[in-house]
């Protein structure tokens, strides 16, 4: 996307795998889940992870990183290389690898592996450096920052984004993007440090201890606070989701130093990176993110949804679902909605994600982005859960979801429903319900457009 500044991302990259399957039964050795039907996802993780939202997000991104010559090393070159520069520093042992197992989309388990730490920088990762015009740190511990501690003194970075097992940003970075436990640990602090008052504090020491010109304190669904040694300012979510926060912290530092290099306020970077993590944590979290072996059906996390109908489920409820776009929310989308909740015990609306729209409607849709629509339809007292889905159509989502009725509005015919004939795999119902004449999103738009000129 022309216009937007390159960035040079500095850290120690990882290799993530989901295993995602059910678990509805415990092992007859042991109190344990049997997770089945596994599927697997792998992607890029850490600093890895970072540089690759970054990419993503139309920007020309190299990653200063720690490679070898191991597997995992080979797998993370193979999904990164489509999407960004490689300066790699010799790895030794083999690359991290951080294995998740996930039954109905809530972690069960991890397992780490794999030891390897940046030992020396090369000559090529430190000319890169001292050439780069916007600097972001991602220092999981594993010897990349420290290995060109130096050269990032010499011109600190827009933004260090640490981790309890690496050092402390270098003196006179613009942001540092801690987590709430990780700036308490920082700080010296002990306990759980909850309230807002805990982290102002813990902020303000770590500005004067790091000597940085600002602490932004991530807060998961409340936002962010954003000190430059008094007076926080606190940015809050423009929604709460409760659906996979990991890779959140990565989707927050990425999006504020593309701001800043962009020439974004410090104030301004920080409200656009809570406004990014609130959305990708609606979208699924790191799960949603797409490698180049991902499955382009793979589903895409459901997050407090899920528990929702399962809930239902087991007290012998009716679970019904209805999905859409809703991008300009409508008087025929809403009596759509309030009809389709009086079909059962519970309505989740599975929503289109802007690149879904996107696909569907053409560049100049969505008018309103994903935080705005489910913050929208979350508001609706019709409405008890959204869900998000990347794909076209939503089978991976409805499949994860089983609900016993599933309802499109009656613009549709049979033959546009693929969903139909995967409801009934599971003994659900989909069913047409009738719009409002006349309202709909595109006449909303035609009207708008009539009346500008």
């Amino acid at each position: 996307m022309p216009g937007k500044a390159p960035l040079v991302v500095v850290g120690d990259a990882l290799l993530d795998r989901d295993l995602t399957g059910t678990a509805e039964r415990l092992a007859p050795d042991a109190p344990v889940p049997v997770v089945a039907d596994c599927a697997q996802r792998t992607r890029p993780g850490g600093a890895a992870l970072t540089a690759y939202l970054a990419a993503r997000d139309g920007r020309d991104v190299s990653l200063i990183t720690g490679l070898g010559d191991d597997p995992a090393s080979e797998e993370l070159r193979r999904l990164l290389s489509p999407e960004l520069k490689l300066i790699e520093i010799p790895l030794t042992g083999a690359l991290p690898e951080k294995t998740r197992v996930l039954a109905q989309g809530s972690p069960v388990v991890r397992l780490d592996r794999g030891t390897g730490r940046v030992r020396e920088a090369t000559d090529e990762a430190r000319e890169v450096l001292r050439s780069a015009s916007a600097v972001l740190v991602s220092d999981y511990g594993r010897g990349t920052a420290e290995s060109l501690r130096d050269a990032l003194a010499e011109r600190p970075p827009l933004v260090w984004d640490p981790h309890p097992r690496g050092g402390p940003p270098v003196p006179g970075t613009r942001l540092v993007s801690p987590a709430r436990s990780e700036a308490r640990t920082f700080a010296g602090q002990e306990g759980d440090g909850n309230s807002l008052r805990d982290a102002a504090r813990d902020a303000a020491e770590l500005v004067r201890q790091w000597r940085v010109a600002a602490v932004a304190v991530t807060l998961g669904s409340s936002g962010a606070l954003l000190s430059y040694g008094e007076h926080p300012l606190l940015v809050p979510a423009s929604a709460a989701h409760h659906g996979d926060t990991c890779g959140a912290g990565d989707r927050f530092a990425a999006t504020a130093a593309g701001l800043l290099a962009d020439g974004a306020l410090v104030g301004e970077a920080v409200e656009g990176a809570v406004a990014a993590a609130t959305e990708f944590v609606g979208a699924g979290g790191a799960g949603g993110v797409t490698g180049a072996d991902a499955d382009p059906a793979a589903l895409v996390d459901a997050g407090d949804a899920r528990e929702l109908a399962a809930r239902v489920r087991a007290t012998g409820g009716t679970v019904v679902a209805a999905g859409g776009c809703f991008d300009l929310l409508h008087a025929g989308h809403v009596r759509l909605l309030q009809a389709a909740r009086r079909l059962g015990d519970c309505l989740v609306v599975c929503v289109n994600s802007d690149a879904s729209v996107r696909r569907r409607k053409g560049d100049e849709r969505p008018v309103n982005p994903l935080a705005d629509r489910v913050r929208v339809l979350s508001a609706l007292a019709c409405v008890d859960a959204v869900a998000v889905f990347d794909e076209d159509t939503p089978e991976r989502l409805l499949a994860d979801l089983r609900p016993d009725i599933w309802v499109k509005g009656g613009d549709y015919s049979g033959a546009d429903l693929p969903e139909a004939t995967l409801l009934q795999e599971w003994g659900g119902q989909a069913v047409l319900l009738p719009y409002l004449d006349g309202r709909s999103s595109t006449a909303l738009m035609a009207r708008v457009r009539e009346g500008a000129r």
